[in-house]
């Protein structure tokens, strides 16, 4: 029955559709996070987010099967330091999630959600995750207010809209698959890649970049993390950029790449499903 599936994709859509969100506000006030202005809604900050980050993608680099090969062949000062800490640690982490679970305490993953009919749904799967820790990212191609984004946006729930305007297409299907994969090849800088497109598979090398899958909460499972805008500084280590999740649709945009993080808004134990509210600006 044609009908019963639309019926059932919009089900699984409507707990991350942004218009959907906002006309069902007045219903649960608790999924609401006002904020005043972009630098409001930091809950931790930057420097925190980037430490995180920093910390599990050298544990992602030392790992096996990590695209570090030419890295090695050039002997940069970070890779020696990366060595370092290898022994440090007693060898490396066996794969992804163990190197999230080694570096942040936690690992995250894609489950069917426990809301009815929302479809799929991200979970703590072990460890514990403190207040105040990165939780995942929210990947995608992130478009400036002013450019073009309405071919990709069509029936796409995906769209996630910032504070200031800019849009991140975190669809990783069709056309915004295709537009990321080609943006993400535009900007490598031999040997080293500026982004990771392996979040447009069911096994990203970068753990955290799952924030898409994230349903918005409920009167009946309060929100437990909550999103933050986050730019990437200059000073962000080249050969850590292949695991960024994001990518510029322009290659001349003249702004820090944005990225957006899921913060968690209380202490989260394992087999927990991760529920985030959204904010909305007050002028």
């Amino acid at each position: 029955n044609p009908g019963r599936h639309k019926t059932n994709k919009w089900k699984c859509y409507r707990h991350r559709f942004v218009p959907w969100v906002v006309l069902n506000l007045s219903r649960n006030e608790k999924t609401l996070r006002q904020v005043t202005e972009r630098s409001k809604d930091k809950l931790v900050p930057d420097e925190e987010v980037l430490q995180c980050l920093l910390k599990l993608f050298r544990a992602l680099l030392r790992s096996p099967g990590a695209n570090h090969g030419e890295l090695r062949a050039i002997q940069t000062h970070f890779l020696q330091q990366v060595a370092s800490e290898e022994q440090q640690c007693g060898g490396y982490p066996v794969c992804r999630h163990d190197a999230m679970l080694h570096s942040l305490g936690f690992s995250i993953d894609r489950k069917s959600s426990i809301l009815p009919s929302a479809g799929t749904g991200v979970f703590v799967t072990k460890g514990f995750v403190p207040k105040g820790a990165t939780v995942a990212m929210y990947p995608g191609t992130v478009y400036q207010p002013y450019e073009p984004i309405l071919l990709q946006s069509i029936r796409n729930p995906f769209v996630f809209r910032c504070i200031d305007g800019v849009l991140i297409d975190g669809n990783d299907k069709g056309i915004s698959k295709m537009v990321f994969k080609s943006c993400s090849g535009r900007d490598r800088i031999e040997p080293f890649a500026m982004s990771d497109t392996s979040w447009l598979t069911a096994n990203p090398q970068n753990p955290l970049a799952v924030g898409q899958y994230v349903n918005n909460c409920s009167d009946e499972w309060p929100a437990n993390v909550c999103y933050q805008e986050y730019d990437v500084p200059h000073r962000f280590p080249i050969e850590l950029r292949q695991y960024l999740p994001n990518v510029n649709y322009s290659q001349d945009t003249q702004r820090p790449l944005r990225c957006v993080v899921l913060v968690s808004l209380r202490d989260i134990t394992a087999g927990e499903e991760l529920f985030s509210n959204y904010y909305t600006i007050v002028r």
